[in-house]
Parts: structure tokens; sequence; C-alpha cells
């Protein structure tokens, strides 16, 4: 009896808050921002994709709305305004008339259990508005409607008091229905000009369709890949990589390449079938994600690749098992662990648009990186004889490299990181919008916006496809943009620099410090997609996570060898004919030219050398074409001229500038990592 008893208690439980009624309003603005999370995590009912796109245009109606840049399905949490003068859209559902009668309704289009709403104000450099208070109604059939109710009353629920931090409103009991209304009862109205505008995520699980009528039109919501898929914060991140380790101990390794502010280590995974050493004629491939700590799904992305390759290397995948052969591959998930700690707090849903974007100290490193387009287009507008110009390998600025430059201790750590490895080929992982941006990232003139192509354009653009084409999303020709800028227009990959100037960019400076090509890839329009969301991005992306790496092995690549000796070359400058960009051969004379296919004339270069060029036939396979190079040392009687004139041999000024430098930024980078132990020595004493 006593088992019946407890059965019936808990039975009785479960099924009350699906009764309608009774609702009662959570005010969660200015509380601590734990316990609005601690309240949405409890709530279990995932949000119905508002923010994510889940929730098409169809199902937003309104009871009025200004414009169509202002109508209901621009009601979605988050979603950005356009910067420009006159743009059409903006970021909220405004309502048309400025009376309590207006609302924003969204059909579930299936019985579903509301358990929340989340507010948000307008999005918009121009406008500032905001809703403070609302209602909320339910329906099933949109003819009648009956209201959340605290005791006897309808309930009030507290809305914004700024335009962007989320406010979360948890209904005490759990209403079942298809139609949902947001109906604003007080609103910040500047004298005559105050707008009814809102964004909003509804909070809601639906419940299962009883004649399967559905069923086939569901969009699929799990992977077959098991994998872990949750989000991680630094300690569950770290475990993770440390298990795939554990289970692929051959293929793997997990490094750091330095701290951030707040001491958190930046981990690489590894994966190679040779880890922790360079092979000869093997590329060098890196992915980084996390940048802004807030865009999260680059973090999950590559965990989940880790796991994945482990799995199928195990399982004997050919097509993986040809990547770890060929490739050393390394994996930074979190390049800014502290601001992902600030947003992960938060949560998906509360942590808004910008919390954790920067770094601790407040610094985006999207635009961190030294700025060394500027003095590249300098030097050509000052220099007549095009020959004497260097285009690859700049050298990084004095002031850069000092102790008080406003460099982040993050961004420090990469650079450093990039200068250790030979990289070839990467990308860094964002958020916010679906698309693939190539360099240069910054204009030329300083224009707010204009077409910058690298000597390489034709390349970037076949690796931004790669991507964008494999990408399950990107390439629906029948999404809806994110905000308020349609890549489909552009086939989802467009030149950084006729986006948005970025000046100091990492693509930027890896195109022009090393021999690495980078691109950015924006991810989804949701910057930290709901856990339930993350098996169908995996899926969205996995594709494209491998075919881009494959692009490493695409062009041509060799060695190049003293012809007498058969010893490696270092520092040996490889030129493709008709394409302005260098690039140099390693420590063991090895490199890497990435190239679409077509006939090359290259030439290689090395000092206290004579010239070689031959021919090289770059084809469609997945192996690159191989160009071996044996030099021959100079005359002694034209070194003894060169000794006569110079006192020395020639030297590479600009590589030997661009080592100093780098020693230098290393330097005062361990002199403020001294600084900052000692001083959180003293503050444990204390």
């Amino acid at each position: 009896s006593l088992i019946l008893m407890f059965f019936f208690k808990y039975f009785v439980i479960f099924l009350l808050p699906v009764k309608t009624g009774g609702v009662a309003p959570y005010r969660s603005y200015g509380r601590a921002a734990t316990d609005a999370n601690t309240k949405l995590e409890t709530n279990k009912c995932p949000p119905l994709g508002l923010e994510s796109l889940k929730v098409k245009d169809y199902q937003l109606r309104a009871s009025s709305y200004k414009r169509r840049g202002l109508g209901p399905h621009r009601g979605r949490l988050n979603i950005q305004s356009g910067v420009e003068d006159g743009d059409i859209y903006d970021g909220a559902w405004c309502a048309l008339h400025r009376d309590k009668k207006q609302w924003l309704e969204v059909d579930a289009q299936r019985l579903t259990r509301f358990t929340g709403v989340i507010l948000q104000g307008r999005s918009s450099i121009w406008s500032w508005n905001v809703v403070h208070t609302f209602k909320v109604q339910f329906s099933n059939d949109t003819l009648l409607w009956k209201s959340s109710m605290n005791g006897s009353e309808e309930a009030i629920f507290e809305g914004n008091q700024d335009t962007e931090t989320p406010v979360l409103a948890l209904f005490h009991t759990p209403t079942v229905a298809r139609y949902i209304r947001i109906n604003p009862q007080s609103w910040y109205q500047n004298g005559t000009q105050g707008d009814i505008c809102l964004r909003a995520e509804v909070l809601g699980c639906v419940l299962p369709d009883p004649s399967n009528v559905h069923e086939w039109q569901a969009e699929p919501s799990e992977s077959k890949d098991k994998l872990d898929f949750r989000h991680h914060n630094y300690k569950e991140m770290r475990k993770l990589m440390k298990v795939v380790h554990e289970e692929c101990p051959n293929i793997t390794r997990i490094y750091s390449i330095g701290k951030s502010y707040k001491d958190l280590k930046l981990y690489v995974m590894e994966i190679s079938d040779n880890p922790g050493k360079h092979k000869l004629g093997e590329p060098e491939f890196r992915y980084v994600a996390g940048m802004h700590g807030n865009e999260v799904l680059g973090r999950e992305l590559l965990l989940n690749l880790m796991q994945y390759i482990c799995q199928e290397y195990k399982r004997g995948n050919q097509r993986i098992l040809r990547l770890v052969r060929d490739t050393r591959i390394h994996l930074l998930p979190s390049m800014n662990p502290d601001g992902y700690e600030m947003a992960f707090k938060k949560g998906s849903e509360l942590a808004g648009w910008a919390l954790g974007r920067y770094s601790y100290e407040g610094i985006d490193m999207n635009s961190n990186f030294a700025d060394l387009n500027s003095g590249m287009w300098t030097a050509i507008e000052l220099e007549t004889d095009r020959s004497k110009l260097i285009n690859h390998y700049f050298p990084i600025p004095e002031q850069y490299t000092s102790e008080d430059a406003f460099v982040a201790s993050e961004t420090r750590a990469v650079i450093s990181w990039m200068q250790s490895i030979p990289f070839v080929l990467g990308a860094n992982l964002h958020g916010g919008e679906l698309v693939v941006t190539y360099p240069y990232d910054m204009t030329r003139d300083w224009a707010p916006r204009e077409h910058t192509p690298t000597p390489d354009e034709s390349f970037f653009r076949w690796l931004a496809t790669a991507y964008a084409s494999t990408n399950q999303v990107m390439s629906n020709p029948d999404r809806r943009p994110c905000h308020n800028k349609n890549f489909l227009r552009y086939n989802n990959i467009i030149n950084g620099a006729d986006w948005h100037n970025v000046p100091g960019s990492m693509n930027d400076f890896s195109y022009l410090h090393t021999n690495c090509f980078e691109v950015t890839v924006e991810l989804s329009c949701d910057k930290f997609p709901h856990v339930s969301e993350l098996p169908i991005e995996w899926e969205n992306n996995r594709e494209s996570l491998l075919v881009y790496m494959e692009q490493v092995h695409r062009g041509i690549k060799g060695v190049i060898r003293d012809k007498d000796t058969g010893a490696g070359i270092a520092n040996a400058i490889i030129k493709v004919e008709d394409i302005d960009h260098h690039i140099r051969s390693v420590a063991d004379g090895d490199y890497w030219r990435l190239l679409n296919p077509g006939e090359y004339r290259v030439t290689v270069t090395a000092e206290g050398y004579l010239p070689n060029s031959r021919s090289c036939h770059v084809m469609y396979d997945f192996y690159p074409t191989i160009c071996d190079f044996y030099l021959t040392m100079m005359p002694k009687e034209k070194l003894k001229d060169i000794l006569r004139k110079r006192g020395k041999l020639p030297e590479d000024v600009q590589l030997r500038l661009r080592q100093r430098r780098l020693r230098k930024l290393r330097v005062t980078t361990k002199a403020i990592n001294q600084r900052r132990a000692a001083a959180a020595k003293r503050a444990k004493r204390v």
C-alpha cells in the first residue's frame, strides 16, 4: 500500500502541470543570473525555435505591424537590425498601433505544453523600444482565448528595462494549447513616439501526435552518431578531451598553447598517426573555435569532431583512416574560455547577443591581431618598382610586441602557436550568421565595406564554397536569412571586407604573416543553440568539417633540397607565376602551396643558390601534385663578388625582423604572465 501511495502521489504531481489555468508570473528581471538560469534549466521544455528559425515565418502573426521590416517574422529573440541608414529590416516586431490590444502570436502547429516566455527589446541603432509588462493567452483554434491566471486575476508578467537583456517569465502552471499570444500592457513611451516592439522566444514541449499525421513531416532531432551532445563548461571540456585521448592514445595528443587572462589553459587536441611530431610532407591543419566566447556551437562541433574521428578510426572508416594518416590535425575548441564561462552561466537563451563575446579584459579578439594590411598597401603606394616589394611574411609592427600593447593573452598565445607549427590551412568557427567569409577582411581605404581580394581570390572562393555547399543549412535554397542580409544571393560565401571592415583579423594576419590560408565560418543564426539543437547541428556540419579539412591536400607540395648534399633547405621562397603571393619552405625543406586545378609555372629561390623553375600540373585528385626542387649553390666567383660588395652573404631582412619581434612578443607575454601570477599569489595570501 505504501508503494501505491507513493506512485499515486507522484503520478498526480506529474499530471498537474498539463492542466490549463492557474498561471502565475515569474519575475526574473533584477534577480541573480544564476537564479533565472536555474529556473530555465529545470524547466525541461526547450525553446520552440523562434531564434533558431525552427519556427517558420508563416507561424508568426500579429495584430498589426508598422511595416514589412518590422513584421511579426522579426519578433525573434536576438534578431539583429540593419546598420545602414534606411535599411528595410529592423530588430523586432513593432505594432502599428499603441494600445493594449496588440499581440504577437505563435502557432506551434501541434498541441504544446507551454511553460514560459523570454522577452527582449528592439535591436536598433535608431530607436529605443521595450515592453515593460505583458500578458499571455492560449488557444486551440484562435477563436476562444484563455488568459494565464494568477489566482483569480490575469497574470501580468514583467518584461524589459533595456533593449538587450533577455528576461525570463516561467509559468507557475504550464498550459497545453496550440497557439500562444504575447499581449503587451505597458511599454517605454518617450512622449508620443514610443512604439510597442519586442523580440521573443517561447518555451514548450510539443506533445506526441496520436494520429501520427505529422510524423513524416517532422524534422530530424537526433544524430546517428553516438556523441556527447551537450554544452561543456571548461572542466567538462577538459574531461571530454581526456576521455577521447584515453580511447585513442595512438593518434591523439592534448597540449596547451598558453593561458587566458583568468589562467584557463588553451587546450588543443592533436590528431595524427604520429602525434607530437611534424612529419616530412604531411600538411598541418587547424580549426579554432570560441574566439567569441558566446558563439558556442563551434566549440561543441570540435568536441564532437574529436569523438567522431576517434570512433570512426577504431571502426576502420577508410576516409578517416586516410585523413589521420596523411594530415596532422589540430583542434582548439575554446580560444576565449573566460568569455565562454560568463555566457555558460547565463545559459543558451539568457546570455543575450554580446555577453561573453569579448575577453575578460574586454578585448574583441576578432580584430586583435596585428594590422599588416595597412603596411602592405602603404608600401605598394610608395614603391615604384614592384619587384622590390615583399608579398608574404610581413613582420609584426614593433609597437605591437610591447608589454603595453592592447593585445589579449589569448591572441599572443595563438600568434606564438602559428609560429611554432607550419600550418597550411585553417578555419575559425563563429556564430550568429550562416555564411563563410574569406580574406581580406580589411578594406584598403577603411571603407565600411568594399570587395578587397587577395592574390589567391579564386582559391579562397573554392575553400569557402567547399564548406558552404556541403553544409545542409547553407545549401538549402529555401532557408530564411538570419537577420538583415541575405547571403543566399552570394551562394553563402563572401569576401570578408565586402561584408564589413575588420582590421587586424586572424584571417588576414595568417595569410600575410605565415603560409596558412584561413577562412571564417559563421555556423548558425543562433549564437548559443539550445542543447536540444546540438545533434541536428552536428548533422548539418559533419560533412562540411571533413570536406574542408580534405582541401589541405589540394595543390602542390614537395621538398626543396641542396642538389649536392640532398639536405632540405629551409626558408626557400616558392613563387607561382601570375599569383603575387609567395610562401616559404619549413625547417626540413618541405612546402605546400594550395592551388586550384591547372598548369602553373613555379620558381624556387634561396639565399646562396641559383633559382630553379618548373611546370607543375594540379589535378582534381585528393592527393596533391608532387613538385620537388633541387637547387645548385652559386658559383664561388659570384659568392666572392657578393662578399666583396656587401661584406657578407645576403640575408632576408624581413625574416630576421619577423623572428626578432616574435621573440620580443614571447618575452613580453612571459613578463605579463609572471606579474599576473605574482599578483594572484599576493591576493591569495591576503
